[in-house]
């Protein structure tokens, strides 16, 4: 290819910044028909990932900046997520999906008036902010170059791009794995595919590409090789840890940096104060925030947008999702609690299960097998065994006894009950919705509750009981010798 002509711009670091995300891929070892840059890491997708990166540093630039992504296999869920997503972002299409070359120069003429195009893959989940800054930094540095880009050594360099240097150390160009020499082969600094690139030297660069190469696609990296030949300066920036350049291929590889967020989750947990006994145990969401002097027992899942107060412990085995737990609470081992708020001082479990929409007031007790849903507990009510309550309000010191059940559905739709403060509700009853209990009432045990209680009343509906003197003896005499006729037969 010959070189390339191109003449930095004195102005272009005063030009707001663009970045482009290529999330075209197919994806082909996930065999999976979700696209790739939607399955989920440590909690979210990893697409979501580099878009926080890409806001952060744009966030930083002159202007307000253009984020584009480029899209391809799966355009459709791709595009439906980024509008719920990313909604500012400009979407493209890339058809057919002949390379990364290609993909930016579909992506370039929506970078508006951008004087320099950071380029990012939306595989990349844990490049940081900071990281991708110093690569802008190295761009706008001495000799203005035309392109910077992070690279790494690594003892098994595998499918990364090499990155090929004259003596002195000037980069010369970028060859892919797979058209690379026996020499280039053994060269151990990788091309980490993060680009930040003078805007109008890579506009004049892009259509130059061939597709002359092992794989028949467009590569971006020969765009360093045509900068190079120009006499323009291309920056090699080493990544300050080169776990920020691993992507995601495969579900093996998922899982590694699945692993490694967690990681940097717990790690930052601990550091603000938290307690994580055995932390390689505990699955932990880096959207999840814990408070100082909160304990977290093993084999524990704290996920999505889930806050825990300070002094709070939870339980071994327990599975929290979206839920808000204030301080001093005591989740106890093996409870499953869903978008979900428990007040200060309350105590859940063993085994409960706190489904969407409950909400639990300072001081609740909640016990063991109990189960809840669209249930609010008021100040001090307590249901501490096998009881469910659903679509239900429950006034302050209400006890609710053992087996209780709210009758909440009729075959066709939801009713709610409502207790008022107060209450005593004995166990075994049924509370068949709609129903009011108000303050201060008394349901005896084994009472099905079909209309309405008053203030302070008692209600009962038990059959009355039936004592025979006796009878208790004479049942066993009878049976044992049914027994003894039957074995004799």
């Amino acid at each position: 290819m010959p070189p390339v002509p191109g003449e930095p711009s004195r102005a272009r670091s005063e030009a707001p910044l663009a970045v482009v995300v290529l999330a075209a891929g197919r994806g082909v070892r996930m065999r999976s028909a979700l696209p790739k840059v939607l399955h989920p890491v440590a909690g979210r997708p990893l697409l979501d990932r580099v878009l926080d990166t890409a806001s952060a540093v744009l966030g930083d630039g002159p202007g307000s900046g253009r984020l584009v992504v480029v899209v391809g296999a799966g355009k459709e869920r791709v595009a439906a997520h980024l509008a719920a997503a990313s909604p500012g972002a400009l979407v493209v299409e890339q058809d057919p999906p002949r390379g990364t070359g290609d993909a930016v120069r579909v992506a370039l003429p929506s970078a508006g008036d951008a004087g320099r195009v950071v380029v990012l893959s939306g595989d990349v989940p844990l490049l940081r902010p900071g990281t991708v800054r110093r690569l802008v930094e190295a761009l706008d540095g001495e000799g203005e170059p035309a392109v910077a880009f992070l690279t790494a050594h690594l003892p098994e360099p595998g499918s990364y791009g090499r990155v090929v240097r004259d003596a002195s150390g000037q980069v010369l160009r970028v060859v892919e794995a797979k058209d690379a020499g026996e020499a280039e082969r053994s060269i151990r600094e990788v091309n980490a595919g993060v680009y930040a690139f003078d805007r109008a030297f890579l506009a004049s660069a892009l259509p130059r590409l061939s597709a002359d190469n092992a794989q028949g696609e467009y590569y971006l990296t020969d765009v360093l090789g045509l900068a190079a030949q120009a006499g323009r300066r291309v920056v090699g920036l080493p990544a300050g840890d080169a776990r920020e350049m691993l992507g995601v291929n495969s579900r093996r590889e998922l899982a590694l940096l699945d692993g490694i967020l967690r990681s940097r989750a717990a790690e930052a947990a601990m550091d603000e104060g938290a307690t994580l006994l055995r932390p390689e145990t505990i699955t932990l969401d880096d959207g999840v925030a814990l408070a100082e002097d909160v304990v977290v027992e093993p084999f524990v899942t704290l996920s999505g947008s889930t806050r825990v107060g300070e002094g709070s412990r939870v339980g071994q085995g327990c599975v929290v999702v979206d839920s808000v737990l204030g301080a001093g609470v005591t989740l106890r081992p093996y409870c499953v609690v869903e978008r979900t708020v428990v007040g200060d001082g309350a105590i859940v479990g063993p085994f409960a299960r706190l489904r969407e929409g409950t909400d639990l007031g300072p001081g609740v007790h909640v016990g063991n097998f109990v189960e809840t849903k669209k249930a609010r507990l008021s100040r001090g009510a307590k249901a501490n065994h096998l009881t469910y309550l659903g679509d239900v309000e429950v006034g302050e010191g209400t006890n609710v006894g053992a087996g209780v059940i709210t009758c909440n559905y009729d075959g066709f739709a939801k009713h709610r009950t409502t207790i008022g403060a107060g209450v005593f509700v004995g166990s075994d009853v049924q509370l068949v919705a709609p129903v009011t209990v108000e303050d201060g009432a008394v349901i005896g045990a084994g009472t099905t509750v079909t209309k309405d209680v008053p203030k302070d009343a008692l209600a009962t509906s038990r059959v009355p009981q039936r004592t025979v003197e006796g009878g208790g003896a004479k049942y066993r005499e009878k049976k044992r010798a049914a027994k003894a006729a039957a074995g004799s037969g």
